[in-house]
């Protein structure tokens, strides 16, 4: 008989910090690094691993066919070892699968894509979807099982590893995309082994025991709505996600990418930084609220925090994204700057509600999931098609953006309607945050005009503009007071 694990206490902030410990620590070395690595590899190289990892990520969010969603879900840890079983075999097939494709259909990819240069690292699609899938999949175990630490300790060690193997490589003077290509699986690599070591170590014989062929069938089953109806609809929000790398690739050149792909990596740096963590602590907390009768209190509190903890670094990007970027890449990349105002609205929209979209797995929603995944897929393409045939990166950007903001939103509203959120008291509280930055910004824009501020100045004042925000935000949160305040404990009793 196996043995259930012992259930921790749910600690909401505390979980948040021990997945954004780690993930904090990753994002801020390649912070670091990227203003050197910036100056050592041009656009088009930065824009050639984009368009891989664009091909790579949109494989690799389907070879689970969505089954890791599914091992949060069940009450026993049996059932899910035995899904975590059903994700393997399927990653391994459809990684295996990639090989003969990547081989027969390069030549049309690389005039689809007008990326030639791409054309000798597409037979490392296969590598890097087998490693990326199975991070993914583990991943989920590791969040049901609530070891936070060692998430993050396996993100610490892929960021050295890979933004150490890209310094490297720049430094010996082997500045092309290919050297960033390999970095980065390499990296992948490095995660999968030390989250799996880990993982192996405390649950190896849990996982061995429960595995039984007939009982992977009936999770399959039980839980087909993933691969029928999830799967399709991650495809389309994944390829949706990434229409903008391969149609700028398609109507303008790899430069442009990588403007938009160096543009993104700053962007998305709040949504690694919380969203992820919050996003994963939310769909463990979630699935169990379901089964309390607590859910929509548990929706209306990550809500909450979601729009605390974006709002702020978003705007700054949207107010100082030209001056950020010169400052810390140089005047070359000013552009992706300016990519970064234009993206920055819709991506505070995508941060405050791609971490609840857990909710279509929790309530077995899916097909309304792919519902909307397609019309926004439809809508974006159109989008970018139109902005590519104006012959304007600028425009195609700004259309991508405007149809983002009003799907995502809407899609927001939705989702907490569903749940019984009262949508009139995440406005209040959502307002409440708003007005805490608009003091501090009109103050950094008066600093601008008045002062005549050069860009390193404001960008300066912006980043100090961030401690008084974050101060009167965390007091109106006793949730996340507590973690904080234990930090300082422990610091005061090492003294």
């Amino acid at each position: 008989m196996i043995k259930p694990r012992p259930k921790k206490a749910d600690n909401f902030g505390s979980d948040v910090l021990k997945i954004a410990g780690g993930t904090i620590f990753a994002q801020l070395l390649m912070l670091l690094a990227t203003p050197f690595l910036a100056r050592m590899y041009k656009p088009d190289a930065f824009g050639l691993m984009a368009i891989f990892t664009s091909i790579t990520v949109t494989i690799s969010t389907v070879a689970c066919l969505r089954y890791e969603l599914s091992i949060m879900l069940p009450k026993e840890d049996r059932g899910a070892a035995n899904l975590l079983g059903v994700c393997f075999v399927a990653l391994i097939t459809i990684s295996f699968l990639t090989i003969p494709a990547a081989w027969l259909l390069r030549p049309k990819i690389l005039l689809w894509l007008n990326a030639p240069e791409l054309g000798p690292y597409l037979i490392l699609v296969p590598l890097s979807v087998l490693v990326s899938a199975m991070f993914v999949a583990l991943n989920y175990w590791n969040s049901r099982t609530r070891h936070y630490g060692r998430l993050s300790i396996a993100r610490i060690v892929s960021s050295i590893a890979s933004t150490g193997l890209q310094m490297g490589a720049g430094l010996a003077g082997f500045i092309t995309g290919g050297s960033l290509i390999y970095a980065s699986i390499l990296g992948s690599a490095v995660s999968v082994l030390v989250l799996g070591g880990q993982i192996w170590r405390d649950d190896g014989g849990l996982i061995k025991k429960s595995l039984c062929y007939g009982e992977m069938a009936a999770g399959a089953a039980r839980y087909k709505k993933f691969p029928l109806l999830d799967s399709w609809s991650a495809l389309l929000n994944v390829i949706s996600w990434q229409l903008p790398t391969f149609l700028l690739s398609m109507f303008f050149s790899s430069t442009v990418v990588g403007y938009y792909a160096l543009g993104m990596n700053v962007l998305q740096l709040p949504m690694s930084l919380i969203g992820s963590a919050i996003a994963q602590v939310f769909f463990q907390q979630a699935a169990e609220a379901k089964f309390e009768g607590r859910l929509s209190e548990v929706v209306e509190v990550t809500f909450i925090r979601l729009g605390m903890a974006g709002i702020f670094p978003i705007l700054l990007l949207a107010f100082l994204g030209r001056d950020i970027f010169t400052v810390a890449y140089g005047s070359a990349w000013s552009e992706a700057g300016v990519y970064v105002q234009i993206l920055a609205l819709w991506i505070f929209f995508v941060f405050i509600t791609s971490p609840i979209c857990a909710l279509f797995s929790v309530l077995e929603r899916q097909g309304a999931f792919l519902v909307f995944n397609a019309v926004l897929f439809v809508a974006r393409a159109a989008a970018l098609a139109i902005g590519g045939i104006s012959g304007d990166a600028r425009v195609a950007l700004t259309l991508f953006s405007a149809v983002g903001v009003i799907a995502w939103a809407g899609l927001c509203i939705w989702l907490l309607n569903e749940t019984g959120v009262s949508l009139s008291k995440a406005a209040r509280s959502f307002g409440k945050y708003l007005a805490y930055c608009t003091p501090i910004f009109c103050l950094a824009a008066l600093s601008r005009g008045m002062m005549q501020l050069d860009p390193l100045q404001m960008v300066i004042a912006g980043a100090l503009t961030a401690v008084p925000y974050y101060i009167l935000a965390i007091r109106q949160d006793e949730g996340l007071q507590l973690p904080f305040h234990r930090i300082f404990q422990r610091m005061g009793a090492s003294k």
